[in-house]
């Protein structure tokens, strides 16, 4: 048994074990060690003569050995297995079965709410928990998960975009757990009073009239009442609930906050809350790209939402979010599938579809830092004559 000193260039090693080339600093005799004879090692006789005199082991000085008796390599640790990540494919199951879960929980609340219930904390917290471990573990895999979306189920997708969204951010600012867990209750929690307006209204497929924007505007009202009756609601979870649609100049509501009356948690989720609306399909209009919303964002600054952060949330999502269609320069359609440690302009793409010769391609995974492509502009999925839906 190979047993090393306390410098870690000295190992006890059994005489029966030599070979040519290792360098001998002492022998071992009977738990003695004793400096004789110190050499390499350069001929089979040499390692009789050990035996002969009852030597049983010698202290090797492994970085004087000779590279061709293999101590090094024989000694040198072994490489600590990293703890294998989960694939990309289990990912997104696994992220699957979060928004799965995320929807269940805010159709029950949002149900008992409506029949006058308060809401109960707790069950949120365990899902922003798993939330923060879902965008720890990959961002990427939930931001695919949580770009599909359906007309009908937008009001539980949007709290959970948001909510997701406000995690993704509040990592990217470097914000502690606990604030990236109330961030998350806040986001999930932030438009339960439209539960309380009109349908007629919420799901009108035209442009609201300044009566009925009016009762829209309700929903933050009802929101104030339904936090009130929520026990231990942290006050970032219900800023991020009330102050959603404040403005910087003092123009919006329902309180008419402005400046620095506004905090971080409370500008992050203005921001948040009108990107994912602008990139979602609603009954009465088409969903927008990312970059496209950008735009409007950026239009939106100073006097509505905050420019430096603005710009922040920009590099955070990336020109490019994953989850984005973009079209490529030789016209095939491509999802954004892999950003992470890369540049904004060469994501891993999954392309599926060419506008070219309109029709399905083999579904081919293209790396941009790999190939001669470059993307051409992004996409939005009414743009397209076909449902992307099935490979995401």
């Amino acid at each position: 048994m190979v047993q090393a000193t306390d410098s870690k260039a000295l190992i006890k090693f059994p005489v029966s074990k030599l070979t040519i080339g290792m360098f001998v600093s002492a022998i071992d005799q009977k738990g003695q060690v004793a400096i004789a004879n110190a050499g390499q090692i350069r001929s089979r006789d040499a390692i009789a003569k050990l035996k002969k005199n009852g030597i049983t082991h010698v202290w090797i000085d492994v970085e004087r050995s000779a590279d061709s008796c293999g101590l090094k390599r024989a000694i040198s640790p072994k490489p600590v297995a990293k703890k294998a990540q989960p694939s990309r494919d289990k990912q997104q199951q696994e992220s699957k079965k979060l928004i799965v879960e995320a929807k269940d929980l805010v159709q029950k609340v949002l149900s008992e709410v409506f029949e006058g219930k308060a809401v109960e904390v707790e069950p949120f917290e365990v899902l922003a928990d798993n939330m923060i471990e879902s965008v720890l573990l990959d961002a990427d895999a939930l931001k695919c998960v949580s770009a599909l979306r359906t007309k009908d189920a937008y009001l539980l997708e949007h709290s959970i975009n948001v909510s997701f969204l406000l995690v993704t951010f509040g990592k990217y600012l470097n914000l502690e757990r606990d604030i990236l867990r109330q961030l998350a209750v806040g986001g999930i929690l932030h438009d339960i009073g439209k539960i309380k307006v009109d349908n007629k209204v919420l799901h009108k497929p035209g442009r609201l009239t300044d009566k009925e924007f009016e009762h829209m505007k309700l929903h933050q009202t009802f929101a104030v009442d339904i936090m009130e009756q929520t026990q231990g609601l942290s006050k970032i979870s219900k800023d991020v609930c009330l102050m959603h649609h404040e403005k910087l100049d003092g123009n919006g509501y329902p309180r008419g906050l402005k400046g620095d009356e506004i905090p971080l948690h409370g500008r992050m989720s203005c921001i948040v809350d009108i990107f994912d609306a602008l990139t979602a399909t609603r009954c009465y209009k088409e969903a927008m790209s990312p970059a496209a919303a950008f735009k409007i964002l950026l239009s939106l600054t100073p006097f509505h939402l905050d420019e430096k952060l603005v710009y922040e949330f920009i590099r955070c999502v990336g020109v490019y979010p994953v989850g984005s269609l973009v079209e490529l320069s030789d016209g095939r359609i491509g999802i954004v599938w892999q950003s992470k440690n890369r540049d904004a302009l060469h994501p891993v793409l999954k392309c599926f579809y060419s506008v070219k010769h309109k029709r399905y391609t083999d579904v081919t995974m293209v790396d941009l830092m790999k190939s001669d492509l470059h993307i051409e502009r992004g996409v939005s999925p009414s743009s397209l004559e076909v449902d992307p839906s099935p490979f995401y």
